[in-house]
């Protein structure tokens, strides 16, 4: 089989998908059905916005099917703790789940992971808001008590559905678009140096032609209709480049990271979320911000830095650090931002090794190039 330029040869292509992935207004409808193929006793999961918001068209369509709802709500951050209450509410319910649905942006989307992944049974994801690409993935996150991500987990597959209702997502605040643009477009630079570099995808295998194709390809529509469907996103009424900004973020972006790895822009979260005023900034923001900082270690040169400067302010997302809240970042700023990315394990998905200085340069250049 042919596989991409650059990439170990031994190593088993391996790809991991979705099982089932439903996008359109009004969705949410058919999540019934989605689960009532999984089991029959279902959990909603979400933060208790959320859930006051949602839980309610989710019960109607799941015990539409015949299927009991029972709903588990939480505040603040994805802690383990927090999942750790949420699960004695589950064991706790006769006749035991069978199925969590996972309901939220972000935080409702990791908890629900977490909850599937230790009771041992199916999961639905019901994504509220476009603000990454989480839905479809294994991945999911935990923060410790401050806010501070405290390590990176997986389920043993991805979800069993995924359902995209875009009338919901299109309603969202629109920042929550920009963040998942921003999240999304890193996924195409890392899958690249992740190839060039001769490192294992997020599964432990080598990258797939499709799972390349896919980041690309979500890097190319988002570029194509970024801007559009953010006009759509601010009347609140799904479009065309609507859906395929939603497709692009969620499902290719998803697909293309978990195929083909990470890099330099998601390990400058390590770094980003130790600052109390870094750490406040969405995680796309983050990682939009970051992926200039990824340029500019692989020496990128001037026309193409404009291009991703132009394209980050017609979208909206941050070109320094001033966009996360630190406008004027002082050297142990920098220096705990480059110490702690330098301690992520994607940081070795690059093209040659990296030290802290060599980041403290990147973001010092970066602050003086506007």
């Amino acid at each position: 089989m042919t596989h991409p330029p650059g990439t170990d040869a031994q190593l088993s292509a391996i790809l991991s998908l979705p099982a089932l992935y439903i996008q359109g207004p009004g969705a949410i409808s058919r999540l019934g059905e989605c689960v009532m193929s999984l089991g029959r006793h279902a959990l909603f999961v979400s933060d208790r916005d959320v859930g006051k918001r949602f839980a309610a068209q989710a019960a109607a369509s799941v015990e539409a099917s015949g299927v009991s709802f029972h709903a588990a709500l939480f505040d603040g951050d994805v802690t383990r703790n927090t999942v750790a209450m949420l699960l004695a509410d589950a064991r706790a319910l006769q006749p035991a789940i069978d199925v969590v649905i996972a309901a939220g942006g972000g935080k409702g989307i990791d908890a629900g992971k977490a909850v599937a992944s230790a009771l041992g049974v199916a999961l639905v994801t019901l994504p509220t808001a476009a603000s990454n690409d989480g839905p479809g993935s294994r991945v999911f996150l935990f923060y410790d008590e401050q806010h501070r991500l405290e390590s990176v987990e997986r389920l043993p597959r991805n979800p069993d559905a995924v359902v995209v209702d875009t009338s919901i997502l299109a309603a969202a605040p629109v920042s929550f678009l920009i963040a998942g643009i921003g999240d999304a477009i890193a996924k195409r630079w890392e899958a690249e140096q992740c190839i060039g570099a001769d490192r294992p995808n997020l599964l432990g295998g080598r990258a797939t032609l499709t799972a390349l194709s896919l980041a690309r390809a979500s890097d190319q529509t988002l570029r194509v209709h970024g801007v559009a469907a953010l006009r759509a996103a601010r009347s609140g009424r799904p479009d065309a480049s609507f859906e395929a900004v939603i497709e692009a973020s969620i499902l290719m972006a998803g697909i293309g990271f978990e195929g083909c790895g990470l890099s330099v822009a998601h390990s400058m979260t390590r770094g980003l979320t130790a600052l109390p005023p870094t750490a406040a900034a969405a995680h796309g923001v983050q990682i939009a911000y970051a992926l200039l900082v990824q340029f500019l270690l692989e020496e990128r040169d001037a026309p193409f830095m404009r291009a991703q400067f132009d394209f980050h302010a017609s979208i909206g997302l941050p070109t320094r650090l001033a966009g996360l809240g630190l406008p004027n970042p002082s050297a142990t700023d920098l220096s705990t931002i480059a110490r702690l990315t330098c301690q992520a394990p994607h940081i070795a998905n690059f093209s040659r090794p990296l030290s802290e200085a060599d980041l403290v340069d990147a973001m010092r250049r970066l602050e003086s190039m506007h």
